[in-house]
């Protein structure tokens, strides 16, 4: 097949983009060269910014477009009327966070979806990102007449620029006494990024219409439940689990996102113990988590972290100390 990425050069892009290639695919990556421009030599690289010149996509055409970075419904309708059914079938990676509160455990594709309140807005934030998917979603339906929606939960693996699982997995192979962040009994789904992007790739050749979840594992799967993959994983010897209070947390100023993929109660926490049994169907085989662990800590020792993920040793450290004192 002829497929365009729209992006295709970091960590969900990246991995989809790899697979469409090691599938034989002639592969076309519209990005703007800022992030991995000398990834994929044996792919097209057209470069622009679709918020601004979607230019060099209009003498061409593809079987099929996968758009990984559409945030917003003008970025769904500009990318339509610039490929002017050039596109082929289109597959968009949307997320898990686009349905309305409170969502239930074992949520399925056909819940309600969140919307935007108040005045429109493109401005990205923790309160709009799910609604603003939500609409690009909508968009694509009314643009493309062929269409796969896949709503992943966290992705995690390799590449990984947002050290939401990174974090983790650098925190256990340190060691020490760990501060986990209550409730254990969270749930929690992740997706390794090439699961994903397999998974992507398969949907996009069978131009297979409909929305599917891709996570694993199947509910129920908790925070306590990641923890011990972790531990027995990627645990220095010596390492201590500490859970403490998410009330403690939270009178002690630590804000949600301070604290990796903690939710701190959040009324959007069951979309992580969505249903993923359709896309199960459809092909979706995630590998065994120990397995995205060894991966991402062999790919971390290579990678610099981020010094303003997660907490600090020193923040930490504080923190724990407060509560054995408390």
């Amino acid at each position: 097949m002829r497929i365009l990425m729209i992006g295709g050069t970091q960590f969900v892009g990246r991995h989809i983009a790899d697979a469409a290639l090691a599938e034989g695919h002639d592969v076309t990556l519209f990005h703007r060269g800022v992030t991995g421009p000398d990834l994929f030599p044996e792919a097209t690289h057209l470069l622009g910014d679709r918020n601004e010149d979607l230019s060099a996509l209009s003498s061409r055409g593809w079987d099929a477009t996968i758009d990984v970075c559409a945030y917003v419904p003008r970025h769904v309708t500009s990318m339509a009327d610039a490929l002017g059914g050039r596109g082929g079938h289109y597959t968009y990676i949307s997320t898990i966070s686009v349905y309305a509160d409170p969502p239930e455990p074992g949520i399925t594709e056909d819940a309600p979806l969140r919307a935007l309140e108040g005045p429109p807005t493109e401005i990205v934030t923790g309160d709009t990102y799910g609604a603003l998917k939500a609409a690009c979603e909508r968009a694509a339906r009314d643009a493309f007449s062929s269409l796969s929606i896949v709503r992943p939960s966290y992705v995690v693996g390799p590449h990984d620029h947002t050290e939401r699982f990174t974090w983790w997995v650098r925190r256990f192979a340190r060691g020490g006494e760990i501060l986990a962040p209550g409730p254990p009994d969270d749930p929690l789904q992740v997706i390794d990024a090439r699961d994903l992007a397999r998974f992507t790739v398969s949907v996009t050749e069978s131009k297979t219409d409909g929305t599917s979840h891709t996570m694993t594992p199947p509910p129920p799967f908790t925070f306590a439940d990641m923890f011990e993959v972790l531990a027995r994983t990627a645990g220095a010897p010596g390492h201590v689990v500490t859970w403490v209070d998410e009330r403690f947390l939270l009178d002690a100023g630590v804000k949600e996102g301070e604290i990796p993929l903690w939710g701190a109660r959040d009324p959007q926490r069951f979309v992580l113990a969505a249903d993923p049994r359709r896309a199960l169907g459809q092909g979706l085989s995630p590998r065994p988590l120990e397995d995205t662990i060894r991966d991402t800590i062999e790919w971390a020792r290579s990678s610099p972290a981020d010094p303003s993920a997660g907490l600090s040793p020193e923040r930490e450290a504080e923190l724990l100390a407060g509560w054995h004192g408390r």
